[in-house]
């Protein structure tokens, strides 16, 4: 039979003891500086869309059509995008 253990809690002193991360102190939080003065040239994130070019759907596909795009590797969701793509530009002219 499997014994059960109870998880450790930490108490008020262990959380004290830890000195690699102390607590932020007044005086710390008056000499810290924003990332942007840190790290000037640093981007901002990702950036705005220039123009929304596709949308998100919810698609049911056929396991023979994703286990196709799936076996490709990483990326397969453009794939098929891709594939729709040249399709559509066949009908369409």
């Amino acid at each position: 039979m499997k014994r059960i253990v109870a998880k450790k809690r930490y108490t008020a002193s262990d959380m004290r003891a830890v000195s690699d991360n102390p607590e932020w102190t007044n005086r710390d939080f008056a000499k810290a500086k924003a990332i942007h003065e840190v790290f000037p040239t640093m981007r901002k994130g990702r950036g705005p869309n220039k123009a929304s070019t596709k949308k998100l759907v919810s698609l049911r596909l056929s396991l023979v059509v994703l286990d196709h795009f799936k076996a490709g590797g990483p990326n397969w969701q453009s794939r098929i995008d891709d594939a729709l793509v040249k399709i559509v530009k066949r009908k369409a002219g």
